[in-house]
């Protein structure tokens, strides 16, 4: 069974120490939302390195580094709401949002970043995940980067309802 509900959005401001004007979420939004056997979750780029588009203030190169920079965002996360990162099962899916100048048609490359990470920590049985990489003409703050992760939790019977 497959339960949706909106996710939380949150910047890496909070956890790395940024600046750049992206501190708090905008409106009620919390980092990550639970269920006993599901967490989903969004994050964004754009604490560390450039803002803007990419295909023009942000290279392709730039858009991997911050890609990569929100899955140990989300993972840092997951770590604070589960207490292990064991306790993920599976990478269910990915939902990558690019902020593309227009022509820019690389966004699974830069999502590649992402994936990656998660693919060298996890491995393919647990790591492997459905995927989007979609190219928007915005995104909040100029950030380049904002990618939304859902994972399948291990049963534990102690995991309350968040």
């Amino acid at each position: 069974m497959l339960l949706t509900f909106p996710a939380g959005t949150i910047t890496t401001h909070r956890h790395l120490g940024g600046h750049h004007g992206a501190g708090r979420p905008v409106g009620p939004t919390r980092p990550q939302t639970r269920f006993p056997r599901q967490c989903l979750g969004t994050r964004r780029s754009g604490s560390h390195g450039p803002l803007g588009k990419l295909g023009r203030e942000v290279s392709l190169e730039q858009g991997y580094i911050a890609a990569r920079l929100v899955a140990l965002s989300i993972l840092g996360s997951l770590h604070r709401a589960l207490g292990d990162l064991d306790r993920v099962a599976a990478w269910s899916r990915v939902l990558g949002m690019v902020n593309s100048a227009p022509g820019f048609n690389q966004q699974p490359n830069v999502i590649n970043g992402f994936s990656d990470l998660i693919l060298e920590l996890y491995g393919p049985d647990r790591g492997a995940h459905s995927r989007s990489a979609v190219g928007l003409a915005e995104l909040p703050f100029n950030i380049p980067v904002e990618i939304e992760g859902e994972v399948e939790l291990i049963r534990n019977q102690h995991l309350q309802e968040g």
